[in-house]
Formats: structure tokens, C-alpha cells, sequence
């Protein structure tokens, strides 16, 4: 495989999980274990990339710190290009969040008042042209507000480049509606979906054509181990993920989806391929305590892609109004 190079302009914090052992009481307190790491949906796409071969650079905002310094040393020794702004006098961002026993999420905070802090202006440095211009594919996270993705959309447009987002959550995928029709990809799951369009479809095929009907060019919608909807202007497809005996932890699960998705892409494969190269790579990490799990390689997500069954079109019944 011959790797291409790719710009993240994206989160790079710290990210902080406890998971409980059994059940949480509210108002209790629950035996359980904590687990620091440097993650963000932007960094972890990062180092997934890179393993999966390619060239990655990626653009955040740090503090002048110790968690700074614990996410600069993560990424060199994952083999990407980390490109901080620093703000000595302020605090790297930090995801903190709570686990039930089988990994999935219960609740989260997000302490990330620093990325406002990319404004539209520093996205148009000579420096960020330049970086943009070098690559083969930006993606960026909605991290940032609303007028800076608008400004990374622009800048991405005029140099011809390919352009995919991760939706981050459900409170901050809106940020991303008016740069819509100048995504390739958008990757979310089902409550970002409904969170950015404000609707409910009667079935989960029919989020294409209400994602078209805004604008949405391509991008995959998931639904946690129920299934994978991916998407383009001619087809739509789903893929049911396989049984796991062994979830650990669904942090970074669409991150890796995403990165496996995108890897696939940008090597030449079929929007079938594509789809399971990420269902793949997210299988393969929430087997892991980590985000980014460090057995995924190029031929690992091969290995399993062959093994999932073919997706199946999505029919749809909702009918686009244009």
C-alpha cells in the first residue's frame, strides 16, 4: 500500500475513563479503575491513520503543561507530525468520562475551552495553506467553532483537496451544518445524526436521503453494534458489525471507523470496502482498553474486512422532497 498524506486539524487532549466494575448507584460510590491517556477524535484518527500507513500531520491547541507534554511525546512516538499552538499560560484540554462494566458510556465532561481559541484567522496563516495544500486528504473534528470549520472548509475547497469531519458528539456536530456540502465524508453516530438534521427517519436506512437533502455529499451513520450505514451520491449501504465476545471499551470506536474508512478510500477501494475496513478497525479497538488500539495494522484490518459479510443496499422510505 502506498500511504498518502493526510492533514487533521482536530482535538489532542487528555483523556480521562473510569470504569465501573459493576453497576454505577447514583449518589454511591462504585469500586472501578481509572485509565489516563492522550486522546481527542481528531488525535486518535491520527494514530490510527498512521499505523494504517500513512503520512499524518495534525494541527491542535495545548497548554504550556504536563498533559501537553504527555500528548506531544504520544504523537512522535506514533509517527505523527504533531503541529501544537501553545497558550503557555492555559491548560491542555481534557476528556473526562465514566464506563458502565461492558464499556459502554455513561457520562462525560468535556473541558475544551481552549480550542475557541482557533479562530478563523490562524486557519488562514501561510503556514496552514501551506499544510493543507501538502496533503491528500484533511480531516477535521468538531472540536472547533463553527466559523473556524467554515474557514478550514474554504481553504481546503480552494486547494482542490478532499475534506471529511468527525462529528464528536451530539452538542457539537451542529457546528459542522453550514460546511455540509463541502464534505466528503462525515462520519456519526445515530444521536449526532439526529442532533444535526433535528429529525427521527422511521428506519435507519432512510439517513441518506435526509443527510443529502441537506447538502451532505457522503458519510456513514452508526448505530453501536446494531450496524453501519455508509453512503455516497450512488449508493447506500449497511454492514451489521460481528458479535464481540470480548468489548472492553467503546472509546474511539468511531474514530478508528473512521480512520479505517478513510484508509481505504484513500487507497482506491470501493464504498463497500471502505465500509468494512472501518467496521473492521472499530471492532478490532473496542477489544482494547485503549483508544487506539495497538494491534491495529494494515494487515489486521484486512484480515477481518475479509471475514465480515458483504453489506447489504439500504432501502430507504423516506422520500427527498427535491
Amino acid at each position: 500500500m502506498i500511504g498518502k498524506n493526510v492533514l487533521v486539524i482536530g482535538g489532542a487532549h487528555m483523556d480521562r475513563r473510569g470504569q465501573f466494575y459493576q453497576p454505577s448507584v447514583a449518589g454511591a460510590s462504585t469500586p472501578g479503575r481509572w485509565i489516563e491517556e492522550p486522546g481527542g477524535g481528531g488525535f486518535n484518527a491520527a494514530r490510527n491513520l498512521s499505523r494504517l500507513g500513512h503520512a499524518v500531520s495534525i494541527v491542535s491547541l495545548r497548554g504550556g503543561d504536563a498533559d501537553g507534554e504527555t500528548v506531544a511525546q504520544v504523537a512522535r512516538a506514533a509517527g505523527v507530525s504533531y503541529c501544537p499552538i501553545t497558550f503557555l499560560d492555559r491548560k491542555t484540554p481534557s476528556y473526562t468520562a465514566l464506563l458502565e462494566p461492558d464499556g459502554n458510556l455513561l457520562v462525560a465532561l468535556a473541558d475544551m475551552d481552549l480550542y475557541a481559541l482557533l479562530s478563523p484567522r490562524r486557519v488562514s496563516s501561510a503556514s496552514m495553506r501551506k499544510q493543507i495544500t501538502a496533503s491528500d486528504l484533511v480531516l477535521v473534528d468538531a472540536n472547533f467553532a463553527e466559523a473556524t470549520v467554515a474557514a478550514i472548509a474554504e481553504l481546503t475547497r480552494s486547494a482542490g483537496k478532499v475534506l471529511a469531519a468527525i462529528a464528536i458528539s451530539p452538542a457539537k456536530v451542529v457546528r459542522l451544518l453550514t460546511v455540509l456540502p463541502a464534505l466528503h465524508w462525515l462520519f456519526m453516530n445515530e444521536a449526532e445524526a439526529r442532533a444535526l438534521t433535528g429529525q427521527a427517519p422511521a428506519t435507519f436506512d432512510d439517513w441518506p436521503a435526509i443527510l443529502r437533502q441537506m447538502g451532505l455529499n457522503g458519510g456513514v451513520v452508526t448505530r453501536g453494534p446494531e450496524g453501519a450505514l455508509a453512503f455516497d451520491a450512488d449508493a447506500q449501504l449497511t454492514l451489521v458489525p460481528p458479535v464481540l465476545d470480548g468489548l472492553r471499551d467503546v472509546t474511539g470506536a468511531g474514530d478508528a471507523l473512521a480512520s479505517g474508512f478513510l484508509s481505504g478510500y484513500l487507497t482506491g477501494l470501493s464504498l463497500s470496502d471502505c465500509l468494512k475496513r472501518g467496521v473492521a478497525a472499530a471492532a478490532l479497538t473496542v477489544r482494547s482498553p485503549q483508544a487506539v488500539d495497538d494491534s491495529l495494522t494494515p494487515a489486521a484490518v484486512a484480515d477481518l474486512a475479509a471475514k465480515l459479510s458483504h453489506p447489504s443496499p439500504a432501502v430507504a422510505t423516506f422520500k427527498d422532497p427535491s
